[in-house]
Order: structure tokens, then sequence, then C-alpha cells
């Protein structure tokens, strides 16, 4: 059964995540276009179900081999994102599927509260606050992060503060004069770390220049 699971970790992976995505909508479409809302709850278990699945694989593998994998890192971030701001993510997807079920069957799907969280996604204090909260909860994912990896592969503290004083690793291009272990490691670091300064930098312009939304 091991065998099969390290075999076939991608396929099964790939399928969980499209299976995900088909429950979510089947979610919406059952419980807003049928009005079947007892039986579209089946698929939100579904989803729930699938993202625990995902969990379990990577679990099991990491106990059979003792090693992490990249498969593994992976599967921890989707999961991580579908804890967090998936969830977010999940009820403005919901929103927006009873707007265009509720127009297109002629009735109004959405409730006053929705329309006051639509209405605050407008607000241009709320999207800044919205995205400065969300920037240093990436920021601290990342760091989060770094300090698996870095304790994945550095020997010491000593060690680790070797790299912390002297950034000249970072120029070399290669993971074998980094505190990182391997390639992957490596490589994921160094361009989520250009992504995070990027995603930095645009969130807290909604700060800097709220007019932007005008």
């Amino acid at each position: 059964m091991i065998d099969v699971l390290v075999t076939y970790q991608w396929h099964l992976f790939i399928t969980a995540e499209i299976l995900s995505l088909l429950a979510i909508l089947l979610f919406g479409v059952i419980r807003y276009f049928f009005n079947k809302r007892s039986f579209s709850l089946f698929f939100l278990f579904l989803f729930v179900g699938l993202t625990g699945f995902e969990a379990v694989l990577a679990w099991t593998l990491y106990r059979e081999t003792g090693e992490i994998s990249q498969f593994q890192i992976i599967i921890s971030i989707f999961v991580l994102y579908a804890i967090t701001f998936g969830i977010q993510d999940f009820k403005k997807v919901d929103r927006w599927m009873r707007g265009k079920i509720g127009d297109f069957r002629g009735v109004d799907l959405l409730t006053s509260r929705d329309r006051e969280q639509m209405a605050k996604q407008k607000d241009p204090v709320h999207i800044a606050r919205k995205y400065r909260y969300s920037s240093l909860a990436h920021i601290v994912v990342f760091l989060l992060v770094q300090i698996v990896f870095w304790g994945l592969s550095v020997g010491s503290f000593e060690e680790a503060t070797v790299y912390l004083t002297d950034f000249s690793w970072l120029e070399s291009g290669h993971y074998h004069t980094s505190p990182y272990a391997n390639e992957f490691m490596y490589s994921v670091s160094m361009l989520w770390g250009i992504v995070l300064v990027v995603d930095t930098i645009y969130s807290w312009s909604y700060t800097v220049f709220p007019s932007k939304q005008a």
C-alpha cells in the first residue's frame, strides 16, 4: 500500500485538488440553483474530507520515509492556505455564486450582511486594512517556513547566526553555500522571497496611497 502511495503521490494530490474544486462548485450550484441545501452539505464535507486526505497523505509518507520532500512541503502549503486564507476566499466565492445564480433565477439570494461585506470590499479604508493584515500574515508564514527549512538544514545555532550576520551567500546563487539543505528549499525560498517583497510593497501601497481606490 505504501509503495502505491509513493508511486502515485502526485496523481493522488492533483486528483484531490481537482475534486476539491468541483466539490466547491457543485456545493454552490446544488445549494442555490437547485435549492437543495441539505444535499449540498455533502459536497462541502467532501471538500473538507479531501483537504484532510491530503494532510494524512503527506503525514503518512513522512512517517514511512522519515524525510520531508518537496511533495510534503507543497501539500502543507495547500493545506495551510485552505485553513487560513482559503476560508475567506471561500466566503467570497460563495457570495459571488449566490449573486450570479440569484440573477439567473430572478431571486435575491444575498442577505443584508452579504451586501455589507461586499460594500466593505470597495471601501478604501477597509481594503487598506485588509491588505495590511494579509501582508503581515504572509510575512509570518514565510518566516515560519524559513525556521523549518533552516532547522532541517543548519547544524547549530552558531552556524545560523553566521548566515544571519553575513548575507554574502545570497549573491552566490548556489544552495551549497546557503543555509538550505538542497536545491528545492533554496529555490523555493529565493522565489518566495521575491514574491514576498513584491506583495509587501503592493499591499502597503493601499495604505500609503489610499486614493488609488477612488
